[in-house]
């Protein structure tokens, strides 16, 4: 098997990184040699965050690869953000350092599926959550992320008839607090369905001057005990402005790296999920990228997402109605 056989094979690329060179100079140097600019999630691993040009949550990310200039984009996250990214700048070679990265949420919705769905209610918007594929942002009339999903909702007429898809609890969340009924697509994200309510209960015992602080992915009876919900971004600023100085923190673990940087003499803990043998909820899918990877991807310039192009054109409609909505709310 050839280099290039192995590379399609694995996802990433399966080089052996020199051990005498200084991975994190090296991955800098390469950068700025080839115009590109490093996004990641917030949920990476904290070295690829300290690393990034630019760390957010998925609205500051599309927000982020519509306005950059650079040659080249490497998404440290996701398959679906990487699509995101290319779907919104086409002309740019948009690198993710492992096509492995998927998404359960995604995953949880397939296109074919998801379309009898939507052709069962003809006289519905759709509304998508940006956790999905390219084909499923086709088929939507708006895509929302956590950020500003309640200021899209509450965009549209009252008596309009919506569909939203695909994370049940985040669609739960948004009907109980906009007073709609939107019909919801049955699909979840495996990391925030784990969350042990119970355990948690527990560390508020131990911690009772402690703040839980939960993503509205969560299931309810999380989100009824929260002290306050919301998405990453607005959970981390949350952290930053509140006077507490504990938080138990319900989501994936990722965050609490920006947290603790922006608030050093707070503490920050993760919330359990039911698994017994784990103290923190880690998506083994965004955690799959590393330094070495993102060092390989910049060099080699692959993986590189790709969205067919018919695809992308009706995709990037509802992502830019998005857009707009969000950027007249100011967010």
């Amino acid at each position: 098997m050839n280099i290039k056989d192995s590379w399609l094979k694995s996802g990433y690329v399966d080089e052996p990184v020199p051990t005498n060179i200084d991975i994190k100079k090296e991955i800098i140097r390469l950068k700025e040699e080839k115009d590109a600019i490093i996004m990641a999630h917030f949920y990476q691993k904290n070295e690829i965050q300290d690393i990034a040009d630019f760390v957010g949550d998925s609205l500051a990310l599309a927000q982020e690869a519509a306005k950059t200039d650079a040659k080249i984009i490497v998404l440290a996250g996701v398959h679906f953000m990487g699509e995101t990214a290319k779907i919104l700048s086409p002309d740019k070679l948009v690198l993710v350092p492992d096509l492995n990265a998927g998404c359960s949420l995604a995953d949880s919705c397939p296109p074919d599926a998801f379309n009898s769905f939507v052709e069962k209610h003809p006289d519905h918007t759709v509304l998508t959550y940006v956790n999905t594929t390219a084909k499923i942002k086709a088929l939507s009339d708006i895509v929302v992320t956590s950020t500003n999903a309640k200021n899209i909702v509450d965009s549209l007429p009252k008596d309009e008839k919506i569909i939203f898809g695909p994370d049940r609890n985040l669609g739960n969340y948004l009907n109980s607090i906009s007073g709609r009924d939107m019909v919801l697509w049955d699909g979840a994200c495996h990391v925030h369905e784990k969350f042990s309510v119970e355990k948690i209960v527990d560390l508020k015992k131990k911690h009772p001057d402690a703040l839980v602080l939960a993503h509205p992915e969560c299931k309810k009876p999380l989100l009824l005990l929260a002290d306050y919900v919301g998405s990453t971004a607005a959970l981390l600023k949350y952290s930053i402005k509140s006077e507490a100085n504990e938080f138990i923190v319900a989501t994936e673990s990722g965050i609490i790296h920006q947290m603790q940087k922006e608030s050093p003499g707070k503490t920050f803990i993760p919330a359990p999920p039911n698994d017994s043998t784990c103290a923190c909820n880690d998506c083994e899918y965004m955690k799959l990228n590393s330094l070495e990877k993102l060092y390989n991807a910049l060099k080699y310039e692959w993986p590189s997402i790709d969205v067919d192009e018919d695809i992308r054109i009706e995709a990037v409609k509802p992502i830019n109605r998005m857009l707009d909505i969000s950027k007249k709310a100011g967010l």
